[in-house]
């Protein structure tokens, strides 16, 4: 049963997003609508928790009669004391079953929010456009679905068990006080708004330094990723202490703010505890006062004291809420930056794609990088036959892997049109042109499973003799039969235990086994010897036959066969033909040319 309950379907996922969504809501509105169809279940562990703590209300008012009937001499007192005792008995025994109760049904609860909220970030990045991840840092995006999750999954315990718990504590101890002793009941009174003094005076501060903490360990959350992945070059180049000392610099910083939050935590919780012990002096001086000239009993004194105990204790545990409820509010508003984003790509009503024949048009296409006023490209046009294979060159910065982000539909034009197969691509719904393509990247992106795991990602049940095809064609068949585990290898964190060019060989086998309608090539054997390059070339020529094929390349002798040669520059085509007519020429591409030869 409790696994049916945990699997997160995407209506779950919707229903998490659509709490931060729509018109403004204050961060508590936010929290309860995570919560909706589970409130049953909160409700029942609130009900199992009263059962399961009464016997922590009831003891004091069992053993406030038991010290009137030793006082008093009752008759028949020894027979209530043992009916006293076995009442007790029973109330302590039940706590074992409500207590498993309280929890399971808490934690169902919990938990569903919990792997649901964070499955419905995950989802919602996946809808992010490639701009959104570009401009956010893949570090603070980790600590807000890790630690500010669990922040919240803190802030839900206590809001909705330790806040019920605090406030039917106090209800109990004030009646059972108020319908023994008015006047004790109004001395209890006092300590209220002494509470409520203290709480105001130190809120705003808090919640202040609070969020200053958490954008600090987002920050190093970001940069501790940045200088794992930064180690290779930091050693290559010997600037280890300077990393060292950068990274020393900023987590000192954190650490400033984060010392200053203990102390006005510390100065908070100190102040607090000092005025309620004063106080717990003070009941138990005025309530023994009052059993001395004879208006309470002497067993009352000891109920007093407890039930005030009990009230100080809660006050005191509001006051120590404050910061947890705090960081959970924030939390909940640092993960509503990203569930409340709107930087997505939007696919309702368009166009499904069940068939790509690969013929492009670039019409008058204009794009600015965020943030700048001259365009990268402006008015480029550029018509692309099915079938194709077409080689974009140009200096760093010209704009051709903007070109490729813009077939890839990671990037939209500011001004223009771009059309597959005679229809507008604005009009599409691109995750289904996306499953017509592969895409080998300049930078090798591999993750930690086996070399067949990484070639089959997202093509399910790939027979042996269809990898191994793969394999050959990619140049990768003599490699994985050297490794001890063959096609089964596991290859690390990104790769790490293969080469630079094997990694390659992995992604453009990735690529191949998908069987494309168009395939985008972005410098893609830049990281081979020149002959598994030449072989990996023969294989791309096999099989991108018949398939639109878009390459970047700075190594001119790659693109010879390429059927349309695209000089890049200006924003716009220098030149453009193929590699015999563009060496005729002697414009810009044969300039190119002589610079490598």
């Amino acid at each position: 049963m409790d696994k049916r309950i945990f699997a997160i379907e995407q209506r779950d996922e919707e229903h998490f997003e659509n709490s931060f969504t729509g018109e403004k809501k204050s961060s508590f509105q936010i929290l309860m609508r995570l919560y909706q169809g589970n409130y049953w279940r909160l409700l029942l562990s609130v009900f199992f928790f009263i059962i399961k703590h009464s016997p922590a209300w009831v003891l004091p008012i069992v053993t406030a009669e038991v010290i009137n009937i030793v006082s008093g001499h009752e008759e028949g007192g020894v027979q209530k004391i043992w009916l006293y005792l076995f009442f007790m008995a029973l109330l302590i025994a039940q706590n074992v079953f409500t207590n498993y109760l309280y929890v399971r049904y808490k934690s169902l609860a919990i938990r569903y929010v919990e792997a649901g909220l964070r499955c419905s970030m995950i989802r919602k990045l996946q809808q992010l456009s490639i701009s959104y991840h570009k401009q956010m840092q893949s570090g603070r995006l980790q600590s807000k679905i890790m630690r500010d999750v669990e922040a919240v999954e803190n802030l839900s315990t206590q809001l909705f068990i330790s806040a019920v718990n605090i406030a039917i504590s106090m209800v109990v101890a004030l009646g059972v006080t108020l319908s023994k002793s008015w006047v004790v009941f109004c001395f209890f009174l006092l300590s209220v708004p002494t509470a409520a003094v203290t709480i105001v005076a130190f809120r705003s501060r808090i919640r202040g330094t609070n969020a200053e903490f958490r954008r600090g360990m987002e920050e190093t959350s970001a940069r501790v990723m940045e200088m794992m992945e930064l180690v290779p070059v930091t050693r290559a180049h010997a600037l280890e202490e300077k990393e060292i000392q950068r990274m020393e610099e900023l987590l000192s910083v954190v650490a400033e703010k984060g010392y200053r939050l203990d102390i006005v935590q510390a100065l908070f919780g100190a102040t607090s505890w000092v005025v309620f012990q004063v106080f717990q002096l003070l009941c138990l001086g005025f309530t023994s006062f009052l059993a001395y000239h004879g208006k309470i009993s002497v067993g009352d004194i000891v109920m007093y004291q407890t039930y005030f105990t009990t009230i100080v204790n809660q006050v005191t545990s509001i006051i120590n809420l404050i910061p947890i409820l705090a960081k959970g509010f924030e939390s909940l508003n640092s993960i509503a930056e990203v569930m409340d984003a709107d930087d997505i790509e939007s696919y309702n009503g368009k166009e499904q794609i069940r068939q790509v024949n690969g013929a492009f048009s670039f019409q008058n296409v204009v794009y600015h990088y965020p943030g700048t006023k001259e365009p990268v490209l402006n008015g480029f046009s550029l018509d692309v036959k099915a079938g194709e294979t077409v080689a974009f060159v140009g200096e760093s910065g010209a704009g051709k892997t903007t070109l490729l982000n813009l077939v890839i539909g990671f990037m939209k034009p500011d001004a223009g049109k771009i059309y597959l197969d005679n229809e507008d691509m604005e009009k599409m719904d691109l995750r289904s042109y996306r499953r017509h393509l592969a895409v080998v990247p300049q930078n090798t992106i591999l993750f930690s499973g086996s070399i067949r795991d990484n070639i089959t990602y997202g093509v399910p049940n790939v027979p042996d003799e269809k990898l191994e095809e793969v394999l050959r064609a990619a140049n990768l068949w003599d490699v994985v039969q050297a490794l001890p585990d063959g096609v089964d290898t596991k290859i690390g964190e990104h790769g790490d235990k293969l080469s630079g060019g094997q990694r390659q060989r992995v992604s453009i086998a990735r690529a191949l086994m998908r069987n494309p309608d168009v395939i985008i090539l972005d410098e893609a054997t830049s990281a081979l010897d020149s002959v598994s390059e030449r072989k990996i070339q023969e294989a791309f020529d096999r099989l991108s036959c018949g398939k639109t094929t878009f390459v970047v390349a700075h190594r001119l002798s790659t693109i010879k066969r390429a059927d349309k040669i695209v000089v890049i520059g200006d924003g716009g085509m220098r030149e453009a033909g193929t590699y015999e007519e563009l060496m005729e020429k002697k414009g810009a591409f044969y300039q190119y040319w002589e610079m490598q030869h």
